[in-house]
This record gives structure tokens, sequence and C-alpha cells, in this order.
């Protein structure tokens, strides 16, 4: 039996009536689709393996994390610089406020590999999505400086920054997962509120500038507490809300830049800190007039 009178009975179901017919059908359809559909099931073995070494490259990362870059270039340069290789990006929110290099900062953002980038209540402020009644003095007049110094494609940028993201098993917000551009965890009592607001296994946020994290184990009636200290290396377990610390305006009396990588195949956390040239940034502020108050905290680092 030939290859068009098997797929005529593969297609009709006639068969001649002799005694070889169906083991000529058997036969033939056995060599058509070891001939015409091994390609096919080799390409889906191959699509199938392309799939799972995409998703295995995105499940074992090394994840920067950062935070309250806060318009500050130079640190933010230092960070990018001491960090090495790194898969993937999460920031944290408030790229601009307090500091004078609001597209500067945007412009290098754009271009880290797997960039994923929450808002933050300066960056909502700036862009108008929230009053800025809430901010201070001080606060207020840099924002209103940062308005008019922005580009469009900046301005842009902001304004398609989400409140929330969830990467597997991370919710990603700025201030908490309860309110996320504004609530700060500051104590144990406000964490425990918000673990009712997740449902992954851990939550990153910023907002507070402090280096930090809260744990809640089942059998704790408060979450524990902890400041994290440069250098600091742990595996995180489940039920934890991690804080990397500030990029731009640090306020743990260090004036250091902080940032935190993840390694999400051994779920290792380490705190990371490094020096910027923190007068060469005061310099820029006072030439574009911000308030002296945020120029001197950077040196202090509160």
């Amino acid at each position: 039996m030939d290859e068009k009178e098997t797929w005529h009975f593969i297609r009709f179901g006639k068969l001649n009536q002799n005694k070889d017919s169906k083991k000529q059908v058997e036969n033939s359809i056995i060599q058509i689709t070891s001939e015409k559909m091994l390609p096919f099931f080799a390409c889906l073995w191959g699509e199938l393996l392309l799939c799972l070494h995409f998703r295995l490259e995105n499940l074992f990362m090394r994840v920067l994390i950062i935070s309250d870059i806060h318009a500050n270039f130079t640190a933010l340069e230092s960070v990018l610089s001491d960090v090495g290789e790194i898969d993937s990006v999460w920031c944290l929110g408030d790229v601009v406020g307090y500091g004078p290099d609001p597209n500067e900062c945007i412009e290098s953002l754009r271009h880290l590999p797997n960039l994923t980038c929450v808002i933050g209540n300066h960056d909502a402020a700036v862009i108008e999505t929230i009053e800025t009644e809430a901010f201070n003095h001080e606060a207020k007049k840099i924002i209103f400086w940062t308005q008019s110094a922005l580009t469009d494609a900046s301005y842009q940028f902001l304004r398609q920054l989400p409140q929330r993201v969830i990467i597997d098993q991370f919710t990603l917000v700025h201030g908490s997962p309860r309110h996320p551009v504004w609530e700060y965890l500051l104590d144990s009592q406000t964490a425990k509120d918000n673990f009712d607001y997740f449902k992954t296994d851990y939550c990153c946020v910023g907002h507070t500038h402090l280096p930090s994290f809260f744990y809640l184990d089942e059998t704790d009636s408060q979450p524990r507490v902890s400041m994290i200290t440069e250098g600091q290396s742990f595996q995180i377990a489940p039920r934890t809300i991690l804080n990397p610390g500030s990029v731009g305006q640090p306020r743990d009396r260090d004036p250091r830049a902080a940032y935190a990588i993840l390694d999400t195949e051994t779920m290792r956390w380490e705190n990371h800190r490094v020096s910027y040239n923190v007068p060469i940034v005061q310099e820029r502020m006072r030439l574009i007039g911000l308030p002296q108050r945020h120029i001197q905290r950077l040196a202090d680092g509160w």
C-alpha cells in the first residue's frame, strides 16, 4: 500500500477486503508517522526545552533590589558599579524626589536588565496622581522643581509605573502591601496588620530608607523585626517582609548607598553598602537651590 492509499484509508476508513489489507495499512501508518510525524514531535520537544530553559533562567536569578534612589545619580552609579553581574532588577519606588538628577536616574534605570519598578509616593506626587498636601514644605518645593525638570520621556516612565507587582512568590510595593504608595512599616504591629494584605511568601518594600525585615512565624503572635547590617547574608523564610534600604538617601546613620542581592535559587538575601561622592551631589543640589536640610542629611545618613 502506497502513501496515497494509506492517507485515503485514514481519512475515509475504506479498506480493500483481502487478507493482507489490514496488515498493509498498519505497516504503512507506522512508516508514515515515523517519517512525517517525528519532525513535528521533535519540534515540539525543542520548543518545550526552550520554554523550560527560559523558565529556569527566570526562576533562578541573581536579582538586584533597590529602592528610594531619590534622584541621586552618583549614588545609583556607585551601586551599579559595585553589584557585578545581575539577571534582573527590582526597583521599589521613589526614583525621584529630594535629589538633583531625576532624568539621569530614570534613563539609567530604563537600560537595566529585566527591570521591574513600582511607583513611590514622590514619583506619584510629581506626576500628580496623589496630592502634595501630606508632604512638608521642603519636600513640596523639591516636587515642584522636579516637575519643571522632567523630560517628557521621564514623565512617561513614571506614568506607567504600577503600585504593585507580583513576581513568582514575591509581592513588590513601595510603602506596604496594605497601602502600596504611602504607608510606612516601622513597627511590628503595623507590620503584623499588613501580613493579611499579601498572599505570596515574601513582600519587598521600601519607603522607610532602612534595611530591615519583618518575619511572621505561624506560632508567633507578633512578627520579628530586625535591622539588616552591611554584608549580612541569610536565607529568607516564607512570610517575610524585606526592605533593602535606600540608594539615594539612607536614614540609618550610614550615608553609604544601600542595596540588596537576592539569589532566587538558594533564596539568600545579601545586604550591601557602597560609598559614593556625597560632596559632588551636595554641590549640584546647592546650584539648583534645593533645601539645605536635605543637602546636609546626605552626609550624615539620616
